[in-house]
């Protein structure tokens, strides 16, 4: 229906695609006699149709079966392919079988010429104009739910369980889209535990939105908890994850930026590679701070040539650290023009006081949405790992017990 329909206003455009002139004189009377709110337009052809369906808003199309450029139900489906308006197909005394047969191809009613009284085709317009709402709205809501489907596929690939077996360590994650009814973009991360005890982590964002970039996030978490319990690490692991990034992605100037974690309980010390990505949070008793870490290239900018320092700190007995993708800190810090940033950033971690990992998390994710307001887009995923050495076994030690 058009705008006007939406806002409630009762005015039907009506399109006559007829070209006897005495049947369409018969139609613009019947249509006359009734007490149809009405605009009519006529063409005579399939082709002239299709112009003025382009051109302006048409609730109902009155489609006779027979013209000089269509004939038959083929007529309906040379129409329908330009228009979101009901078709009611127009059809002789002896060819009632195709007015059927075009509801089997997309109309919304049929009426049968000579046949018709006033009433009836009042009647005719109105409830075929219904029909062809609902029918959108049907199909809006299937898209609805495939979206919401491929979403929460698309969720799990990027954001799956942790293995993740320590008493000592615990993992927490948040993940936003950037838009409403977007599909999730390229960030990604996860957390694994191998058998020494070790905790990997990586979070990571695949440059751009859409599916493109979500299917090469899929591929290269997947790729790393492979790789990972499969034993490489570091700098090997990140040149396998790039010729993984440059062998999938869909486009050529598609690249990534990643952060490999690996906290060691048994040393008490925490390994960082940055891939082009922004170093993590440090939240320890007494307080916040930006981890001073070396910065490589992302993946996919330079193949081959990319060097990622290895930075490594030493571990109080309790505390958490916090890594995140940019959509965290590019949003605006309220009214004051400028984006939030890093030192915004700490400023609410620091107000933040709850010592409960998820509950300071959808606080702080809460506080930077409502600063920003919806002018930045961009995805949001947010990784956290807290530990108690205090409450760790080493490995030997529980090898021993078993």
């Amino acid at each position: 229906m058009t705008e006007q329909h939406l806002a409630g206003a009762e005015q039907y455009h009506i399109l006559l695609v007829e070209d006897d002139d005495g049947d369409a004189l018969l139609v613009e009377e019947l249509l006359h006699d009734t007490d149809l709110p009405h605009t009519l337009a006529r063409c005579r052809t399939a082709a002239e149709a299709r112009t003025a369906l382009l051109a302006g808003p048409v609730d109902c199309v009155l489609l006779d079966l027979h013209l000089p450029d269509a004939s038959g139900v083929d007529t309906v489906q040379a129409v329908q392919t330009d228009t979101p308006a009901a078709i009611i197909v127009l059809t002789g005394l002896d060819d009632a079988r195709a007015g059927v047969d075009s509801l089997a191809a997309g109309a919304q009613d049929y009426l049968i010429k000579g046949k018709v009284e006033p009433d009836l085709m009042q009647r005719a317009v109105r409830y075929a104009v219904q029909r062809k709402q609902a029918e959108r709205a049907n199909a809006a809501l299937q898209i609805g739910r495939l979206r919401a489907e491929e979403n929460a596929r698309l969720e799990r690939g990027l954001l799956p369980e942790p293995l993740l077996s320590s008493a000592s360590v615990r993992a927490s994650s948040r993940y936003y889209p950037g838009r409403a009814q977007a599909l999730l973009g390229g960030d990604f991360l996860d957390v694994v535990q191998t058998e020494d005890g070790q905790v990997h982590a990586i979070i990571g964002d695949v440059s751009g939105h859409g599916p493109d970039a979500a299917a090469l996030g899929v591929c290269l978490r997947i790729a790393w908890r492979a790789l990972t319990l499969g034993g490489h690490r570091d700098r090997q692991l990140l040149h396998l994850l790039e010729q993984i990034h440059t062998a999938e992605r869909a486009v050529s100037d598609l690249f990534t930026t990643c952060t490999l974690i690996t906290l060691e309980p048994d040393a008490a010390t925490l390994t960082l590679h940055l891939a082009g990505h922004h170093e993590p949070l440090l939240l320890t008793p007494d307080g916040a701070q930006e981890v001073s870490a070396g910065h490589g290239v992302a993946l996919g900018i330079a193949p081959g040539l990319g060097k990622w320092p290895r930075t490594t700190l030493e571990l109080p007995r309790r505390g958490a650290l916090i890594a995140y993708t940019d959509g965290l800190v590019e949003g605006y810090a309220g009214n004051t023009g400028h984006r939030l940033g890093v030192d915004g950033l700490l400023s609410i971690v620091g107000s933040v006081t709850t010592a409960d990992p998820d509950a300071h998390l959808d606080r702080l994710i809460a506080e930077t949405r409502t600063l920003n307001a919806d002018r930045h887009t961009d995805d949001l995923a947010v990784l956290r790992l807290d530990w108690n050495l205090d409450a760790h076994i080493p490995v030997a030690a529980a090898g021993n017990a078993v």
